[in-house]
């Protein structure tokens, strides 16, 4: 059994090195607010130079008493910045090669501006940021890497951003509110705006794109003060920040426990950070993975908060944004968002093939202390009187209840594709939907049903449990894990439909390109409430209604929408 990545990659050990025939050249760029950079030559799939920028800076290293503070933009600088190589990720436990100098971007195209170029001939640009449950993974090109992406034409930038405590403690209050991470990201859009022409991609129109905690990033900036103007569409894969709670005001007790882990004072907030302060990024990183409670669950430890108001610091998020959606606060541009066909279902490959070896120990556990448990690993609420109304509630609808077994582990796989995933993503459509209906903006919504040869959940022969979290990745960028695909490939069909889709959308605002005879007779319909209408991306391309209906419908049933007038927390 192998399971490379439900928290994509977080306990992989660090790959040193991407598919690419690289090439050290005297490729330099004259960014006029900055500098000079200089890159390097990567090929693409169909053997197109890309020039590649890596771990180029877009913030000052946020460090010492600028460790839990906002980034800071980077500064110009003298000589020649070197992006030829790649740069170091944020600091997550036991890895190799990052530092707290890690607000990097990496820059990839295939043709810089030159003197004579009009915005015309500039070129679209997606900036994506990475999975990881706000803890882990990076935007380096052993993840993400630019080789399948860069044969359409457009300009891909991948972002770092801080990660865990030190991109999301927050105490509620001046001396830490929160978001850092987030604002990192704000702050990586705005270098985009003010250089990325010198790359040859437009600043008029970019699209930011992300997974899983990516994806919930990606949400957020659609509902965030501080995005507005940065990008002008936007995907959301596998991951929205409407799931079925409210997102905290604040994350003292998580605070508490890192300070106590590392011997820190807890009385106040200032005593606490002068103390945190002084820790090493590796003592702070090494502690990340003693938040988890069972498995790597919960999935969410640092979450974004509603901040508080703080005089001469930006808020990121003012209110909860299932609120400022349906209050049409919000930025209001064209929407791709979706899921895989099994999403977190493939968590329970293992549980599954222990027990028929016999070994039901994983099954005898979670059924045990279900109620304990399915809280933490579906994300609502815990150790209240509703808490054990909804587990009995999914215990019935998903495995009719019944203890998990062999014969029902598939609703046990549902429930994970659905509580972690699956409905945040439908949620974040039709309250959007609510406020698009008297414009023409649409949305796209899908489901990835393509089935290759290879999964980040497989069974101990090596064939897929299907397709999961993150297996939609392996078809727009180069994952160095996992095979490259070359012209003979049969996912090579996969790679081109899936990298056409994404970038003809950033050009146009529409996901199906009309000038390709691969795409005739091809319609994605808009999502709309009552149309319900989603993509199947499979084998081929085919156009539904109604996905998953019967599962959504049972967890709007269990968890309805807060109202809007309810008492909220005065964050002044």
């Amino acid at each position: 059994m192998k399971i490379v990545g439900l928290l994509f990659f977080c306990v992989l050990a660090f790959a040193e090195d991407t598919k690419s025939d690289e090439k050290q050249s005297e490729l330099i760029v004259e960014l006029p607010l900055l500098g000079k950079v200089s890159g390097s030559i990567i090929k693409s799939r169909l053997n197109k130079d890309i020039l590649s920028f890596r771990g180029v800076r877009y913030g000052e290293p946020p460090t010492g008493q600028q460790r839990f503070k906002q980034a800071i933009p980077v500064k110009p600088w003298t000589g020649i910045f070197n992006a030829s190589e790649e740069g170091p990720s944020c600091p997550r436990p036991d890895r190799k090669f990052q530092s707290e100098d890690c607000l990097r971007l990496n820059v990839y195209t295939t043709k810089l501006a030159s003197s004579s170029d009009s915005s015309s001939t500039l070129r679209p640009v997606i900036v994506f940021f990475h999975p990881g449950g706000f803890y882990g993974v990076s935007g380096q090109s052993i993840y993400f890497g630019p080789q399948y992406l860069l044969d359409e034409e457009v300009v891909l930038v991948t972002v770092n951003y801080r990660l865990a405590s030190l991109g999301f403690l927050s105490t509620g209050d001046s001396l830490a509110p929160g978001n850092l991470g987030l604002k990192d990201q704000v702050e990586a859009l705005r270098w985009v705006q003010k250089n990325i022409n010198n790359f040859g991609g437009d600043p008029n129109c970019v699209t930011i794109m992300g997974y899983s905690a990516g994806g919930w990033s990606v949400t957020l900036h659609m509902v965030s003060p501080m995005s507005k103007g940065l990008f002008h569409r936007a995907i959301a894969m596998s991951g929205a920040v409407t799931y079925q709670n409210l997102l905290p005001t604040d994350q003292k007790d998580l605070a508490k426990k890192q300070a106590e882990i590392l011997g820190c004072p807890t009385d106040t907030t200032g005593n606490m950070l002068i103390c945190l302060n002084a820790k090493t990024e590796k003592e702070i990183a090494d502690t990340f993975s003693q938040f988890f409670e069972r498995h790597g669950d919960p999935i969410f430890v640092w979450l974004p908060v509603v901040e508080p108001e703080v005089r001469d610091v930006e808020r990121f998020l003012p209110a909860q944004p299932i609120d400022l959606i349906r209050e049409g606060k919000f930025h209001k541009v064209p929407l791709i968002i979706g899921i895989t066909k099994e999403e977190f279902g493939g968590a329970v490959v293992g549980p599954v093939e222990a027990a028929r070896k016999g070994d039901t120990t994983e099954f005898d556990f979670v059924n045990a202390n279900w109620t304990t448990i399915a809280p933490i690993s579906f994300l609502y609420e815990r150790n209240t009187a509703k808490s054990l109304e909804i587990s009995a509630e999914l215990k019935r609808f998903y495995l009719h209840d019944k203890p998990i077994g062999l014969d029902n582990y598939e609703g046990w796989a549902h429930l994970y594709a659905d509580g972690v995933i699956g409905f945040s993503a439908h949620r974040f459509a039709k309250l959007v939907s609510d406020q698009y209906k008297t414009t023409k903006i649409p949305i796209y919504y899908y489901e990835f049903t393509y089935q290759g040869r290879s999964s980040h959940a497989t069974w101990s022969d090596g064939k897929p449990y299907g397709v999961v979290h993150h297996d939609d990745l392996l078809y727009l960028f180069y994952v160095s894990f996992f095979p490259y695909f070359d012209a003979e490939a049969p996912e090579i069909k996969a790679v081109k439909r899936s990298t056409a889709m994404w970038v003809n959308f950033a050009k146009t605002g529409e996901p199906i390109p009309k000038d390709r005879d691969e795409f005739k007779n091809i319609t994605w319909t808009p999502f709309t409430k009552e149309n319900k209408a989603y993509l199947e991306i499979g084998n081929e391309l085919i156009m539904k209604s109604g996905l998953n209906e019967d599962r959504m419908n049972e967890w709007e049933k269990i968890f309805p929408l807060p109202n809007l007038n309810r008492p909220k927390k005065n964050l002044k």
